[in-house]
């Protein structure tokens, strides 16, 4: 069976300076990592939808802006049975190998709201500078799953 995800690199301006929303994953029998927010779609649930609930439970903000969301392809069947969402992500990963089988989309989002003090297996999120994203991802407290795309976001946008 393979997951299949979406998970949100959320960024903010602060101070002329960018910041990204971060969490810390608690899951029973694992060890603990900074993450970005996001999970898994539900059968027949939207791209855009399942972001905005991940994002929700986990951290408790609300998506307000997903880059290309204006842009996206939505479908009604008129001759298939078929409903299709097309929107062009951030990035895409997908595991090679390892314990989960995953496959998952990246978009680059805009939140606004509190932050809960703990979501659906997490805690602590917050906005998170980019020189704390790199301690954390040369100290390998950074989830390996995210971490080349926050790589890919850092070399392309703060570097």
């Amino acid at each position: 069976m393979i997951h299949v995800n979406v998970r949100g690199i959320i960024v903010r301006d602060k101070d002329n300076q960018k910041e990204i929303v971060i969490q810390l994953r608690k899951r029973q029998g694992e060890p603990e990592c900074f993450e970005l927010p996001g999970g898994r779609i539900e059968e027949y649930e939207s791209i855009t939808e399942a972001l905005r609930r991940e994002v929700l439970e986990e951290t408790g903000l609300n998506i307000i802006y997903i880059e290309n969301e204006a842009e996206q392809i939505c479908t009604k069947p008129q001759i298939s049975s078929f409903e299709i969402q097309c929107i062009k992500p951030y990035a895409a990963y997908q595991t090679l190998y390892g314990p989960v089988d995953s496959f998952g989309i990246y978009f680059l989002c805009k939140a606004e709201g509190e932050f809960l003090k703990t979501g659906d297996d997490t805690e602590n999120a917050h906005w998170a500078s980019m020189s704390e994203i790199q301690t954390y991802i040369k100290d390998n407290k950074f989830s390996d799953i995210d971490k080349p795309a926050i790589i890919m976001y850092l070399n392309e946008f703060i570097l």
